[in-house]
């Protein structure tokens, strides 16, 4: 099943086996740092910050593609509060009283039209703080088993991208440049896709995710 070709019931293997690992230990901010820039800007985690960052949860959905497993990503607009222009997973800030599963699940229905009544939820990853737009991200994954009809927010989404699974686990996929960043030259590990250059908070996500995926499949 490495190649993530499968039918429904290993579908649904796939997703359980997912849910039990998401209980138990993660990889944390070990796997996140595989895809920091260098040099970081602050070395704070969200448990540092505590209540004095905005919260925002995202939502990480998998779904069934050609027979194959994908998770959906968006290009933000120019017109969004924050990462104008930058890729990312559906989602946004928490309202008040409002968790980050909830956070994330409403964004979605916003940003995709995702519906809720379709959504699995499968467990969180471990948040990650955003010392640009101080913002502590928690990211929420879930699934669903058909693949949605994705119906983009003109005012928030400018591209959907979706990625397969696989593509990620390639490590000839993850790649690093030096780019110009805050007036100082940065080296960014990202993932390609189709020229697509998947980076910062999104690629850090991600990368937790691989691990978690890549334990998986090693069963």
């Amino acid at each position: 099943m490495n190649d993530f070709s499968f039918g429904l019931d290993s579908l649904e293997k796939t997703f359980e086996a997912l849910r039990v690992r998401l209980q138990g230990p993660k990889p944390g901010l070990k796997a996140q740092l595989k895809m920091v820039t260098s040099p970081r800007r602050g070395d704070k985690t969200y448990l540092d910050v505590g209540d004095s960052c905005l919260k925002a949860g995202v939502l990480v959905l998998l779904y069934p593609r050609k027979e194959k497993l994908y998770l959906v990503l968006t290009r933000r607009t120019s017109a969004v509060a924050h990462h104008q222009a930058q890729i990312s997973f559906p989602g946004g800030r928490m309202d008040k009283g409002e968790s980050a599963v909830e956070a994330a699940i409403r964004e979605a229905h916003e940003e995709l039209q995702i519906m809720p009544d379709s959504i699995r939820i499968l467990g969180e990853l471990t948040p990650l703080y955003v010392p640009p737009s101080n913002y502590c991200i928690y990211p929420v994954v879930a699934a669903v088993v058909e693949r949605p009809d994705f119906r983009p927010s003109p005012i928030e989404v400018s591209e959907i991208i979706e990625v397969p699974v696989e593509h990620l686990l390639d490590s000839i996929n993850v790649r690093q440049e030096t780019w110009p960043l805050r007036g100082i030259d940065v080296s960014v590990p990202f993932y390609f896709f189709k020229g697509h250059k998947i980076w910062g908070a999104t690629a850090m996500i991600l990368a937790e995710l691989v691990d978690l995926i890549s334990s998986i499949t090693e069963l």
